[in-house]
């Protein structure tokens, strides 16, 4: 009488929190891409009054999906020993790395191209630096609601809701490996 909750259990264990898992993911992909058009305005995608509602309708989502990663946990069983901070990858345990690492491999692939950038360049490295280190310009980026759109508000909404929240639900069923390239998959279905 298995809840499946063990990753290794028979397939007629593991089948319930899978269907659960999966069905889980649609519904926070479907409700992720459908608060965006939630709003029906005639407005264009980048006028400002339409990033504010979408903003909204985003961080709403993103909000109420770890409660639906806790209903997935309360219902399956899967997990029920973890604390849903702990499930969705918020801990302190392993911070440096999971930092520092990342950070590191993306410095490390970004150098090709920025060397090659300052050698096509006409302008010096430095003054590139001086330019991404001046207040003014970090004070028109957060100024604008596009910027912050693009490079703040999707990035972390769209890490949450599909990394964060949907990961938990398809390991148990998949693995580690499988779960991860499945959860663009979410993303598309969403957007279809």
């Amino acid at each position: 009488p298995g809840s499946g909750a063990a990753p290794g259990g028979t397939g007629a264990a593991r089948a319930g929190p899978c269907w659960a898992a999966v069905l889980g993911c649609l519904s926070l992909a479907c409700s992720y891409v459908g608060s965006l058009y939630v709003w029906g305005s005639p407005l264009p995608r980048d006028h400002p009054s339409v990033i504010k509602r979408r903003f909204t309708s985003v961080l709403v989502v993103s909000g109420l999906s770890p409660a639906l990663v806790w209903l997935w946990k309360e219902l399956t069983g899967v997990k029920a020993d973890t604390p849903l901070a702990a499930l969705l990858g918020l801990r302190l345990e392993g911070l440096l790395p999971a930092t520092l690492l990342p950070l590191l491999l993306t410095m490390i692939l970004f150098l090709g191209p920025l060397i090659q950038l300052s050698m096509d360049c006409p302008w010096r490295w430095l003054d590139g630096i001086r330019v991404a280190l001046d207040p003014r310009v970090w004070a028109l980026c957060l100024g604008d609601v596009r910027w912050l759109r693009n490079q703040v508000v999707a990035p972390l909404t769209e890490e949450l809701v599909f990394r964060a929240c949907m990961l938990p639900m398809l390991v148990p069923c998949t693995g580690p490996g499988p779960a991860v390239l499945a959860c663009p998959l979410f993303f598309g279905v969403g957007e279809w």
